[in-house]
């Protein structure tokens, strides 16, 4: 999404910090209304489903293994193609448009947060709490994964020029996968 950012707020002109802020900050909100609703989606589907039973915990536990092998490159999974394009259609610039793309953005998301919602709406999914634990769980977690972009979207102008941090996103994403096959051994011991 860092990248997503970057060209959205500094694309086309330099924007000042306190604009670069509002429209980091409204993408944000776009996000974490999206997470939310995919939160209270989860939560209905898994007290309709019947959350609460030792095969979630193996669902969980697969799903974990099966995107931290993604992760680790062993797997590929990849959005729809119409879903990709869905953000491509979001033209519209200011606010409107950052709260827009952030709607968008959080259905297809990006490889970083795709696999860690996966496990989070799964895990929502196996609990018996409510659609406001739902709500709120996935509110937390877009606000977790929304403050860096809140400080990468204001200070733009800053790290349009900084290209040694993409170094660190395979080294990353490989640590990721390693932690979510061991969070998803993890839940096959408790179940």
């Amino acid at each position: 999404m860092v990248p997503l950012m970057v060209g959205y707020i500094g694309g086309s002109r330099e924007l000042p910090r306190r604009r670069a802020f509002y429209i980091s900050l409204f993408f944000t909100l776009g996000l974490a209304v999206t997470f939310m609703l995919l939160g209270v989606l989860a939560a209905w589907l898994g007290g309709l489903l019947g959350g609460g039973t030792r095969l979630w915990y193996y669902i969980l536990a697969a799903v974990c293994i099966l995107i931290g092998l993604q992760m680790l490159g062993v797997l590929g999974f990849s959005s729809p193609a119409w879903l990709e394009g869905a953000r491509q259609l979001v033209n519209s610039r200011g606010l409107g448009g950052a709260f827009l793309l952030g709607l968008v953005s959080g259905l297809v998301v990006s490889q970083c947060a795709t696999p860690v919602l996966a496990v989070i709406l799964t895990f929502v999914m196996a609990q018996r709490s409510g659609l406001l634990y739902g709500a709120v769980l996935l509110l937390l977690y877009a606000l977790g994964c929304g403050l860096p972009l809140v400080l990468v979207g204001t200070f733009t102008a800053a790290l349009k020029n900084l290209r040694a941090l993409s170094q660190w996103t395979i080294v990353i994403n490989k640590i990721s996968g390693v932690l979510l096959i061991l969070v998803g051994f993890y839940f096959l011991w408790v179940a």
